[in-house]
């Protein structure tokens, strides 16, 4: 799945400029006719070490159990875990 990610972001990267012509000009149709990964609404955020689609935390590029794994044994900088 993480594969299957970057190569959406690859084709969204290569089609943005054509999509925003093609949008500015109010083209619709042309629209539809460029491939369907081409959007940038099919992108799902995941985790960069994993691949979880959920629990995503966008400060850090991972999810929420590996944030927490990698905090407890003070991988991540300047995070500590709370005690008061």
């Amino acid at each position: 799945m993480k594969a299957r990610e970057v190569k959406r972001q690859k084709v969204v990267d290569k089609y943005a400029e054509k999509r925003a012509a093609l949008k500015k000009a109010g083209d619709y149709e042309g629209l539809q006719k460029l491939p369907r990964d081409a959007s940038p609404v099919r992108l799902h955020n995941r985790c960069k070490i994993t691949g979880r689609p959920k629990g995503y935390m966008r400060q850090f590029g991972i999810s929420r159990v590996m944030f927490r794994e990698m905090a407890n044994f003070g991988k991540i900088p300047g995070v500590k875990k709370a005690s008061w």
